[in-house]
């Protein structure tokens, strides 16, 4: 008949469902391996090759340690509740719940289709009850730690998607989900205090084994700064300060004005009543741009003068106070002492409103005196700073920041560029907030016995732009009873993000059927950390951070045993099409559907795998797929021709034998290192010599072929581990050992050195002893010539290298 996969694929399918064999058991006594992908939302009318890329890695790897001896947990769920899904649903016209079940069941068959040994036992859904009433007792943790807390402030607001976002949802000034451009919003919000773990999440990066770019990305947007926070007394009769952070105190003496950002609370406070009007003015343009448009640095810079001064407390110098949209109330303190003469954004703010630019610092050979045409930002020392003349920058900012501190002007700080997390929501589609609103008692948390707070069926849920969620339109939601009091209260009705549910699911499937807790302590503790997660980079922030900081959490409420969840991480590269991001937008989206039912599985998933490096992103060339079918015929064709049902070992060819422990040498370490796409060379590679061996090949040879092919083309090889003879699955095998003895050449090219000078190479056997190799080499002409009238001395041999024959 030939290959067939749409016969052979969904037969084996079938036999391992019925065997379990993807099931990860608990009480194996094999070691443990917890393989886990990055969840899909299950929004969409289902997954592309793209999508289809990181699975096939992940279960390439998960099938290759169960090979290797390891009991595998391959899980796999939803991510269900949020943005991604509300909005489908929104455009669909349907309810979330609906929406989410269907796009879930497409999901699933596709992810069966794909062959991978998910174990779907442990299932999960975000959306369930069952699961976020332990998101809710999550929350119930950070709000008695304290790290949930109300806060009225401005946010980022998506006039799109009708929320507060979190600063890491906002992508160049725009809504990470649905594009379109932020804006900034006051709000009552619920905070998650992150920062409270700045330090930590950034030291623990180095224990991690994660590419170098993520956890730069992690860092960068931790962004630690080593300064000082100086107070600059605001001047008159006030007892009002500016507080400013600052990295460079070494360029105090540069300050020439001061700059507040439009919202910043003491604006209101110093501004003059000559300057007010056109202050107020300011500050409402301001607030109506973006933050990306504020910080451009090649617009040009706008400000208004307050009227009021500061005191600049290292010389008592009087430094205008100005507002400008350029400074930021999210970054800092919301205020800086402008240096113009060092810092490009100050320098641009001083010309255009023709304020001082003074040089305090100067590189070597430069006069103190010289102009200054632009900022300087480089080395030098310092000058026209009095007393601190001539220290180098870092003793300047050593000696000013103690100066300062002496007088009780100043201390060392650290700051971190991370702010605490907008946690709050004003959409349907998300785990209601456990919390009560008493009037007597103030913000109560729902006991613990009365979780899950459940989302309640609505007919309409469209977000409502008012700052306020749908919920709290829903009477019969909203009005509650205190359980501290008994007395009348509201519930909160705003809903956790997106993100909730995805920070703690790898701990889930654990003990992902657990009516009674989170988990058991126990089976957590046994399969965590996750030893290998794979996703893609556009989580680096948002989605890695966020699951680092919850299991911090729980461990410090010591739930679990480990404080990173992750231990090794890898990015898949995406796959485009026409050179752009497959997407429905675009029109550019290739459905694995279509592929499946023309090629088969396996043929898919091992051009997915040959399309280029996994790590870095390939072109989909349609065309190109033709090839891997091909392939997998002549696999098939070459299993039927060469396949000895004999019992024991069939004497093999040492050029067979040569192939087969360079197979599993190769596959072994490629595999190991994430260079799939180099696995499938060594496939064809070996095919090839294997075409070329006459007659039947020995059973061990094939049966090593077969169980390396197994991770990447999984129904194919269990057909062929059958015709071998087998009885049980491939997967039940044991992964092959390569003989470095068959590694070596037979034949190598050495070499002959007379008094160190080369003088010809002969190719001899790799064993030759020296006596036949010095017979063989004095017939050579060259070298006969070379030891004319003279004696040998002393021969030195390298085996398999070289000869030198000293002469005199």
């Amino acid at each position: 008949m030939g290959y067939e996969p749409n016969i052979i694929e969904p037969k084996w399918r079938k036999v391992w469902n019925e065997a379990h064999l993807n099931e990860a058991r608990d009480d194996s006594a094999r070691p443990k391996y917890y393989c886990l992908d990055m969840f899909p939302y299950p929004s969409g009318s289902g997954l592309h090759v793209g999508h289809w890329r990181g699975y096939v890695l992940s279960d390439v790897f998960s099938r290759y340690k169960r090979l290797r001896g390891y009991e595998v947990l391959h899980p796999m769920g939803w991510d269900a509740f949020g943005l991604p899904a509300e909005n489908d649903a929104i455009k669909k016209g349907i309810h979330p719940s609906v929406g989410t079940a269907r796009n879930i069941a497409n999901f699933k068959l596709q992810l069966e289709q794909m062959g991978a040994m998910f174990d779907w036992t442990r299932e999960i859904n975000t959306s369930s009850p069952e699961y976020y009433k332990f998101t809710q007792w999550i929350f119930l943790q950070l709000f008695d730690m304290g790290l949930a807390y109300r806060k009225e402030m401005p946010i980022n607001w998506c006039p799109s998607c009708k929320t507060g976002l979190a600063n890491e949802e906002v992508v160049d000034g725009a809504c990470e989900r649905c594009g379109a451009e932020v804006t900034k919003k006051n709000l009552n919000q619920w905070m998650l205090r992150i920062t409270a773990y700045a330090e930590r999440l950034l030291t623990d990066l180095e224990t991690l084994e994660w590419p170098d770019k993520v956890k730069k990305m992690q860092a960068n947007w931790i962004g630690k700064s080593e300064g000082a926070r100086i107070r600059f007394a605001v001047k008159g009769d006030t007892d009002q300060q500016i507080e400013v952070f600052t990295t460079r105190p070494d360029t105090l003496y540069g300050a020439t004005y001061m700059v507040l950002a439009p919202e910043h609370p003491l604006v209101e406070v110093i501004t003059t009543v000559e300057q007010h009007a056109f202050v107020q003015k300011y500050v409402r343009e301001a607030l109506a741009k973006s933050a990306l448009t504020r910080q451009m640095q090649d617009k040009s810079k706008t400000g208004q003068f307050t009227g009021a001064y500061a005191i600049n407390p290292i010389n008592d110098e009087a430094l205008p106070i100005y507002i400008a949209d350029y400074v930021l109330m999210d970054y800092g303190t919301g205020a800086i002492m402008a240096v113009p003469g060092h810092d490009e954004r100050d320098f641009a703010f001083a010309v255009a409103y023709q304020l001082p630019i003074r040089r305090v610092i100067a590189e070597k050979g430069v006069a103190a005196n010289v102009p200054l045409k632009e900022a300087y930002t480089g080395e030098g020392l310092l000058v026209h700073s009095a007393a601190f003349d001539g220290l180098s920058i870092t003793e300047g900012k050593r000696a000013i920041l103690a100066h300062l501190e002496a007088s009780g002007r100043a201390e060392a700080v650290v700051s971190y560029k991370l702010r605490d997390w907008v946690f709050a929501r004003q959409r349907y589609w998300g785990e209601p907030i456990p919390l009560i609103h008493c009037a007597s008692c103030g913000t109560v948390p729902v006991p613990e016995s009365d979780l899950p707070v459940l989302l309640p069926d609505v007919e309409r849920y469209e977000p409502t732009g008012t700052g306020e969620s749908p919920l709290a339109a829903m009477e019969s939601f909203v009005q509650t009873t205190c359980p501290k009091c008994q007395g009348p209260a509201r519930r909160e009705t705003d809903t956790m993000p997106q993100w909730a549910g995805s920070c703690w699911y790898f701990l889930r499937f654990a003990d992902p059927h657990n009516q009674e807790q989170l988990f058991s302590k126990e089976k957590v503790d046994h399969w965590l950390p996750v030893d290998m997660y794979i996703g893609g980079v556009e989580h680096a922030v948002l989605h890695l951070l966020y699951a680092r900081f919850f299991t911090k959490v729980l461990y410090d409420r010591k739930v679990i045993s480990f404080n990173e969840p992750f231990l090794r991480l890898f990015n898949q590269g995406m796959l485009t099409l026409n050179g752009a991001k497959m997407s429905k937008s675009k029109g550019n989206v290739v459905s694995p559907d279509e592929l499946v039912e023309r090629y088969g599985t396996d043929t898919v998933r091992l051009y997915e795998l040959f399309v280029g490096p996994p790590e870095v992103d390939a072109e989909w060339n349609p065309r190109a797929i033709d090839g891997m079918a091909r392939f997998l015929s002549r696999v098939y064709r070459l299993m039927e021709e060469r396949t000895v049902h004999a019992v024991g070992r069939q004497h093999a060819e040492r050029a067979v034998l040569k192939a087969r422990h360079r197979l599993i040498k190769q596959v072994t370490e490629r595999i190991e290192s994430f260079r799939f796409n180099t696995v499938v060379s060594a496939f064809m590679e070996f095919v090839s010599v294997m075409n070329d061996q006459s007659g039947a090949l020995d059973r061990e040879t094939l049966e090593a072929f077969v169980i390396c092919m197994s991770p990447l083309a999984p129904h194919l090889a269990e057909e062929c581990w059958r015709m071998l003879g087998h009885k049980t699955s491939v997967f039940l095998a044991e992964w092959p050992v390569f003989d470095p003895s068959y590694l070596q050449e037979d034949e190598v090219e050495i070499v002959i050195q007379v008094n160190g000078k080369i003088k010809d190479r002969v190719t001899v056997a790799m064993d030759a002893p020296l006596d036949a190799l010095l017979e063989q080499v004095k017939a050579r002409e060259l070298v006969d010539r070379a030891l004319a009238g003279k004696a040998i001395v002393k021969p030195i041999y390298v085996p398999g290298k070289l000869l030198n024959l000293v002469v005199r």
